[in-house]
């Protein structure tokens, strides 16, 4: 067995800025993220202005949204015109899905890495290409190869994970965006986990790109955006109708009449946190937290850590196999092992083995991940489908 690689320093003040049941070890950040107290008194400060004077509140909120756009904008390198707050990641699909003009024969590709309710309104629309990425392909270059060679001249539409949820890997690299531009391919990218994880989260230049901000932008939940390059923007239908459909896009996408608004408007003060506790700092330390609970995880007789993109904050360890094949066995072991050990992770589905991802946040330490390293092969024993003890 190899050494025990060394533990993480923990963040100082991190767990401090957060309200989480400290008997509950979060190693989960990246479902659905954690609000830190000073945006959660940002959106309790609006929510009082909302109730002191409704009138006076709904009939800034055009203005209000825009500023907090403004200020998102600035953070993450977009331009404030092309980008448009919504509420998640699979609304935005949408809208930049009906954004395309589909003909007749024309196909969207997609990976089998795909979220599966953006996959899922993305086969409304067009005949879907699934391009089979075996989590163990070596590097992006390999990822790179596999979804070039599966484009057509039907295929209209490439919809790529940025980062791939349940294997925590790039996919629509910058190089294989342009790639696709060059072949006439329309690119949306699902940036569900860029925001506050990467530097430049818009490098590549998609013609449709979002990204939630609830996770690791530190927003609260419902806070996502949607970029679009110009040539697209005028497509962009507002979900529903509203008076500042004139507008068009970002405004009429943004405004949903007498709606909370009050999650997009404190979203900036989470960008603005991070921004304070230096970034560079920050994705080191929770990229350095994830490495260190995946060589943990590693040690575990028959688990095998997947190759990953350097510096993320999620690792994803590919498990024995008869554990977790299936949604439904996957389902059973993680609420297994939330009720049994008071430990949140994301445990996947695959063919031939599931597979376990551990994210790293500010307020996590090297003990939670010892722990479940130290008590995973219990879990795995009772779950293996019949086939061990």
């Amino acid at each position: 067995m190899t050494a025990a690689p060394t533990p993480p320093a923990v963040f100082p003040g991190g767990a401090a800025l957060f309200r989480l049941t400290p008997e509950v070890a979060h190693l989960n950040h990246g479902s659905f993220g954690a609000v830190p107290l000073p945006v959660q008194d940002a959106q309790t400060a609006l929510q009082q202005q909302l109730h002191a004077d409704p009138d006076a509140f709904f009939l800034a909120v055009p203005g209000l949204v825009a500023a907090a756009r403004a200020r998102i904008a600035d953070h993450l390198g977009a331009d404030p015109d092309g980008l448009a707050f919504v509420s998640n990641a699979t609304e935005a699909a949408q809208l930049a899905l009906n954004a395309v003009d589909f003909a007749d024969g024309d196909e969207i590709l997609v990976t089998d890495h795909g979220y599966g309710t953006v996959v899922a309104g993305a086969a409304r629309l067009a005949p879907l290409t699934t391009v089979a990425l075996d989590p163990e392909l070596p590097d992006e270059a390999a990822v790179r190869e596999r979804i070039l060679a599966a484009v057509t001249p039907r295929t209209k539409v490439a919809l790529l994970d940025h980062i791939s949820s349940p294997t925590a890997r790039i996919i629509a690299s910058p190089q294989l965006l342009a790639e696709l531009a060059d072949r006439g391919v329309t690119t949306i990218v699902d940036g569900a986990h860029a925001p506050g994880m990467l530097a430049e989260p818009l490098a590549g230049q998609a013609d449709f790109w979002f990204g939630n901000l609830h996770k690791w932008g530190y927003a609260p939940p419902g806070s996502a955006v949607l970029a679009v390059a110009p040539a697209h923007r005028a497509r962009v239908a507002a979900p529903v109708r509203s008076w500042e459909d004139h507008h068009g896009f970002p405004r009429a996408v943004e405004y949903r009449a007498t709606a909370d608004y009050t999650g997009w408007l404190a979203a900036p003060e989470g960008l603005d946190l991070l921004a304070r506790l230096d970034p560079a700092k920050v994705r080191a330390h929770n990229s350095a937290l994830a490495a260190y609970g995946s060589a943990l995880l590693a040690r575990i007789p028959g688990l095998r850590p997947l190759p990953h993109s350097e510096g993320l904050a999620m690792r994803a360890l590919r498990l024995p196999p008869g554990i977790a094949e299936t949604r439904e066995a996957a389902v059973a072991l993680r609420e297994d092992i939330a009720a049994r050990h008071r430990t949140r992770v994301l445990i996947w589905p695959w063919p031939g083995g599931g597979g376990i991802r551990v994210c790293g946040q500010i307020y996590n330490r090297a003990e939670e991940y010892e722990r479940l390293a130290a008590d995973l092969p219990e879990f795995l024993a009772r779950h293996d489908g019949g086939r061990g003890a």
